[in-house]
């Protein structure tokens, strides 16, 4: 039989992380760092995202294990090409699946 290190049984999921420089980025990953510039090693924090309301908006929700929590006063931009390329409602929902506490993210 035949196993695989755990990092090549990952599946890609959707994630977000803000870098260093403010800028929020989205993307099908199997780890938070696949996300970040190029020689960069840390961000303000990241987690998952999903398209919801028929495509109306973006629920964003939980952490990086790596990164931790989003620090969304960090944002200054947002990459869309992970998303689709266009602007779409964000909204983070710190109790997910919960709606409780949820709260737009605005550039």
């Amino acid at each position: 039989m035949y196993f695989c290190a755990d990092n090549q049984q990952r599946q890609l999921m959707q994630k977000f992380v803000i870098t260093l420089d403010g800028e929020l980025r989205f993307g099908d990953v199997k780890l938070h760092k696949n996300l970040l510039p190029w020689g960069d090693d840390a961000c303000f924090g990241g987690g998952m995202w999903k398209v919801g309301g028929g495509g109306s908006y973006i629920d964003l929700f939980g952490s990086s294990y790596d990164f931790g929590a989003p620090d969304f006063r960090q944002v200054k931009l947002i990459d869309w090409t992970g998303v689709g390329g266009a602007p779409i409602r964000l909204r983070y929902l710190p109790n997910y699946p919960d709606s409780e506490g949820a709260f737009d993210v605005i550039v």
